[in-house]
């Protein structure tokens, strides 16, 4: 007994830590440009005078990636293997960041979506390969604690973002014209092109071991009976997909509203708000390492229902105040969020066995969230502003928390 309880208490398989850390590293990029794609909203609202939901379909088309290639994933996944994925998914994400230079100098909508787009289609890849393979390089005791790990580079990623965003990107000037407005992404993305190339050729030449310890966490071969089952079949995995969906909808819906936002509030410049989004994702940084913490004393679901009700609690004051406090509660939501996908994502796969890789592709397919979420939050802006539309978010981590307390407890394993 006190074997067993040391080797669930460990945090990877003996020989696994190299590979965790650098699968690690990876979270960082996927954190660093899914944020700094939603720095994008503010700034193509001014560049081509859009309502909030239009603007929000650069959202939108980051996230609608999640719905076309998830699942596609998971099958590349089982032909050649999670790292190969891995690197063709940084690949596919420097093409997207290259597309940023013609969108720019074309002054083009629509290329500036189609970029998007790729990059959302990379990072997809990215995180259909990257989440299981760090849940399964260790006891599945323990796979919540390494992915909340994991997400805190996420959340690193995620808190540069926006002071870049901020620094090189956005701009208050109205003396500027539209095309150098557009112009200010080029440099950035360029340099983000070259680091995921150079990243990408490291990754390829680096040792990472296929998961081959257990035979429970390999894809079935051929002809195993248990991979003719539906993934539907599995209610906790089917739940847990609805709650990625609502958790990455209403995470990036209110980060991209929330530059606009700050400044109804009373914030002097879009330099300041962005500060104070790197705040909310500082805070899922903080919460992601203390949520490492918490989960060896409280168990995944309930801490999950917990920070889903609080959630819900802080942007109902938001709705209802102004100035500081509707800004600092929205702030605080950062940190209530940071350990929503990885127990969400963990709780959604526990006991799925070699169809792992399908469950992780039906809940990555349900990061489209992020594409109609943010949608429908802006359109609900332009209709009843901003505060009233923050009722959406409020269903949405109430939907959370019952997940976490009463909708992730499987009725079937494998």
């Amino acid at each position: 007994m006190a074997a067993q309880s040391k080797q669930s208490a460990a945090l990877t398989s003996p020989g696994y830590l190299i590979p965790f850390i650098t699968v690690t590293l990876l979270f960082f990029i996927f954190g660093f440009i899914t944020n700094l794609n939603m720095a994008l909203v503010p700034h193509l609202r001014k560049i081509f005078d859009l309502p909030y939901a239009w603007a929000m379909l650069a959202e939108s088309a980051f996230f609608l990636a999640y719905f076309v290639f998830a699942s596609p994933t998971s099958k590349l996944i089982e032909t050649i293997g999670y790292k190969k994925t891995m690197v063709v998914s940084l690949f596919i994400q420097v093409a997207g960041c290259l597309l940023f230079v013609p969108a720019a100098k074309l002054v083009s909508f629509p290329l500036f979506l189609t970029a998007v787009f790729v990059v959302g289609a990379g990072v997809t890849a990215l995180q259909t390969s990257a989440n299981p393979y760090v849940s399964i390089l260790g006891p599945e005791d323990s796979a919540s604690i390494r992915l909340n790990l994991a997400q805190a580079f996420n959340s690193i990623g995620g808190t540069i973002a926006p002071l870049i965003a901020g620094a090189f990107i956005l701009t208050d000037s109205a003396k500027l014209d539209k095309a150098a407005v557009a112009d200010t992404v080029r440099g950035p993305y360029i340099a983000i092109a070259a680091g995921l190339l150079i990243l990408g050729l490291a990754v390829a030449f680096s040792h990472l071991p296929p998961v081959q310890q257990t035979q429970a966490f390999r894809p079935g071969k051929e002809g195993d009976p248990v991979l003719s089952r539906s993934i539907w079949s599995y209610g906790h995995t089917v739940r847990g997909a609805i709650g990625i969906f609502f958790y990455v909808g209403v995470e990036v819906g209110l980060a991209s509203i929330a530059v606009n936002y700050f400044k109804l509030q009373g914030m002097s410049t879009a330099q300041t708000a962005s500060f104070l989004v790197s705040l909310y994702w500082f805070g899922a940084l903080v919460g992601r390492l203390l949520g490492s913490w918490m989960m060896t004393k409280i168990k995944a679901g309930k801490l999950l229902g917990i920070f889903g009700f609080v959630a819900a609690a802080l942007i109902a004051i938001s709705m209802f105040t102004s100035g500081q406090v509707a800004i600092g509660t929205l702030v605080l939501c950062g940190f209530f969020n940071s350990v929503m996908f990885p127990n969400i994502f963990t709780l959604g796969i526990a006991g799925l066995g070699p169809m792992t890789s399908k469950g992780s592709g039906l809940i990555m397919t349900a990061v489209v969230g992020g594409a109609v979420i943010p949608y429908l939050l802006g359109a609900l802006a332009d209709k009843v502003g901003i505060q009233n539309s923050f009722v959406l978010p409020v269903i949405c981590y109430l939907y959370i928390a019952y997940y976490g307390m009463w909708g992730s407890k499987p009725a079937r394993t494998v």
